[in-house]
């Protein structure tokens, strides 16, 4: 155990069904979540993070595997006994309590004295900025608010650990922004370890000091936001988070560190090379489309590819450009916009799209 770490999930399996139907929900999972951080177990529908998430609250035990709070395993404890708490997608509020009756539902189940209970429940209400709703019923309330209430009910008995089940899934898309910035401030304040679950990439870069990537049972990366963007670990990473180009190429050389890869479209790269390939590989080359742009005759960039415009998105801050290279793949460009510098572009124009070699992945596979 790491002195810093507020969970360890050692070789974690959790399966449903039984012979040749057997599922693995979570396949061998390993973690480590430190004290006092924002950490998302991110991925689609499906790849166990919910799973996980509920087998470290304790409604689900793993077959296979530790889990260990603060160095106790807690594996096989039921959940009443563990000092951890869950926000979940719903919030669960009681419609016939006020806010206040909510919010200090918990400390009251506690046994914890009445004085200690209003002291608690008022020091929630500022944190949550809900101190003029105190006395209304719950169903009197918009989503942000009931989902301000919820966190308040789950943070007021001062769990070790905080567990979100797609909290914000629910409200609409200014919302749940505004919410993504009162859950960090929330984590930050508090100093409570917060274990977050969701499928929206933006969500989790926005929020999180690590991200843990899952798919089909599996953890596949973990690490910072800016680690799981700039350098993701494979092809599965790299298509998940954010928008990105991915070119089927072919290692052609690797010399000190650099390899030569060539693509269908005819183009020659030279990029880093990571570790686990080799000369005659076939491998995806990964461009973020901000990290490309469009070239013209008249630019002293030279276009790495070339094609034809085939779709232009005007999207307010950015426009999307869809490029065809000659093998028939889609290359996308996307450029910020600044005023003064509307472009003239138009479908079917020939474009060049030029790249630094530092913005180029090479991925296995």
């Amino acid at each position: 155990m790491t002195a810093n770490n507020a969970i360890e999930i050692r070789g974690v399996s959790k399966f449903y069904g039984y012979g040749e139907h057997r599922v693995a929900a979570v396949s061998g999972a390993n973690l480590a979540i430190r004290q006092n951080e924002f950490f998302t177990l991110l991925g689609p529908s499906g790849c166990g993070k919910t799973t996980l998430l509920r087998l470290i609250a304790g409604f689900e035990f793993p077959q296979e595997g530790e889990l260990l709070l603060h160095g106790e395993n807690i594996a096989a404890m039921p959940p009443y006994r563990r000092p951890v708490n869950t926000v979940f997608q719903s919030y669960a509020l009681f419609p016939h309590m006020t806010v206040a009756e909510n919010i200090g539902f918990g400390l009251k189940m506690l046994g914890k004295p009445a004085t200690e209970t209003e002291a608690r429940v008022a020091d929630m209400l500022k944190l949550v900025r809900m101190e003029q709703f105190a006395r209304r019923q719950t169903s009197q309330l918009s989503g942000g608010q009931q989902q301000r209430v919820a966190l308040a009910r789950a943070l007021a008995p001062q769990p070790k650990v905080l567990l979100l089940d797609e909290p914000l899934s629910a409200l609409d898309y200014k919302l749940r922004k505004e919410m993504q910035i009162e859950l960090k401030r929330l984590q930050t304040e508090t100093g409570i370890t917060f274990v977050f679950v969701t499928h929206d990439q933006e969500e989790a870069l926005t929020m999180s000091d690590r991200i843990a990537v899952m798919s089909s049972g599996n953890v596949l990366q973990v690490g910072g936001p800016r680690d799981i963007y700039d350098r993701p670990a494979n092809r599965f990473v790299a298509d998940f988070i954010g928008e990105t180009n991915l070119l089927k190429g072919r290692i052609t050389a690797i010399e000190e560190g650099a390899a030569t890869v060539a693509l269908p479209a005819g183009a020659t790269l030279a990029a880093p090379a990571p570790d686990n390939v080799a000369s005659g590989d076939e491998i995806t080359v990964m461009v973020r489309p901000e990290h490309a742009r469009l070239t013209s005759g008249a630019s002293a960039d030279p276009p790495v590819l070339s094609g034809t415009l085939a779709n232009i998105i005007y999207l307010g801050t950015d426009t999307y450009f869809n490029v065809r290279l000659s093998d028939g793949e889609l290359f996308t460009v996307r450029q910020q916009n600044r005023p003064g510098e509307e472009g003239h572009q138009a479908v079917g124009d020939p474009a060049g799209i030029a790249f630094p070699a530092g913005a180029i992945r090479v991925l296995r596979g």
